[in-house]
């Protein structure tokens, strides 16, 4: 599937407040859509459904796991809950009831995690989580999504409730770029998205790496350099046919993500690679690292996030 792009968007939104919207959007027309917060109402933005819901939104304290259990609790009883919390605590101190209390029995909750990555910024290490894809794509019946923007996110709330299990939603402090046009875009789970047509290598990005890579193919083309973007917006399951139908077709491949290239997006390519279509690829993302405390964009440039980190590590890849 490919799709209409406006790089020259003004419209900045984090995708966190896209998650917040959806929730009422959604709600609106669902009565048994339920969320829950672990006191971080005002930072996951969940505190714009609790206004217009506030009989179907519970805060259940600094209590992440208790939050889940009680999440699956109500998935048992008919209600469809959003547990919502920042990544490190949703997906690193939950682990546990996510697994074995949720996906095992194959619950319909979704494990909605905000501030995510190292754009999380000042927060600094303790909570700039680049390991929550990872983790998440390794336990059974969960379904990973990791949306681009505003317009992609609001979709995968809609998504994510429509579909019948547990999915994992991603979300972002830092306003990034609306790129896609609302009126056209349309959400597939399991299937990515061709942002931009190539012949010389493949781009396979996700989150908020999606418009730097799309910036950093602009880029290269002035160097002669045709670039195919592909957002790969559901990691688990992912694309596979389109992986490795791109591969065949450029014969390189590049994976572009605000998390850890172990267990992320380049493991997720790379396992289809080695199934269908054996390429070389490179990483770019967090390196086997922690971040540290900074202003988000500033963190993105040191690590070689931001299109310009991207197009130097390709066109050093390309040699």
């Amino acid at each position: 599937m490919s799709v209409k792009v406006n790089l020259n968007s003004d419209k900045k939104v984090a995708t966190r407040e896209s998650y917040g919207n959806a929730l009422v959007e959604v709600g609106q027309e669902h009565e048994n859509l339920v969320v829950l917060d672990a006191d971080l109402a005002g930072a996951t933005k969940t505190e714009i459904f609790k206004k217009a819901f506030p009989e179907r939104h519970i805060d259940c304290g600094i209590a992440e796991g208790n939050m889940m259990g009680i999440a699956a609790g109500l998935a048992s009883c008919g209600k469809v809950p959003f547990a919502s919390s920042f990544a490190m605590f949703a997906t690193g101190r939950a682990f546990e009831q996510v697994r074995n209390s949720i996906a095992h029995t194959k619950l319909n909750v979704k494990v909605a995690a905000t501030h995510a990555g190292i754009s999380v910024g000042e927060d600094g290490a303790t909570h700039q989580c680049c390991e929550d894809l990872s983790l998440m794509r390794t336990i059974p019946n969960m379904v990973v999504i990791n949306p681009c923007d505003d317009v992609e996110a609001k979709a995968a709330v809609k998504a994510a409730y429509e579909y019948e299990g547990p999915v994992y939603l991603r979300f972002g402090r830092l306003a990034i770029p609306v790129i896609n046009d609302p009126e056209t875009y349309k959400f597939e789970l399991g299937k990515g998205v061709v942002m931009r047509e190539g012949k010389d290598l493949t781009i396979f990005a996700t989150g908020l790496e999606v418009y730097e890579a799309l910036v950093a193919a602009e880029k290269l083309a002035v160097d002669g350099i045709d670039a195919e973007v592909i957002n790969i917006h559901t990691l688990k399951p992912i694309d596979e046919e389109l992986v490795a139908a791109s591969l065949a077709k450029t014969g390189c491949g590049v994976t572009v993500e605000e998390h850890s290239i172990i267990g992320g997006l380049y493991s997720a390519v790379c396992e289809v690679a080695a199934k269908k279509q054996p390429t070389k690829i490179l990483a770019i993302g967090v390196e086997d690292v922690f971040g540290h405390s900074g202003p988000a964009k500033d963190l993105l440039k040191e690590f070689g996030l931001d299109s310009e980190g991207i197009y130097n590590k390709i066109k050093e890849f390309l040699k």
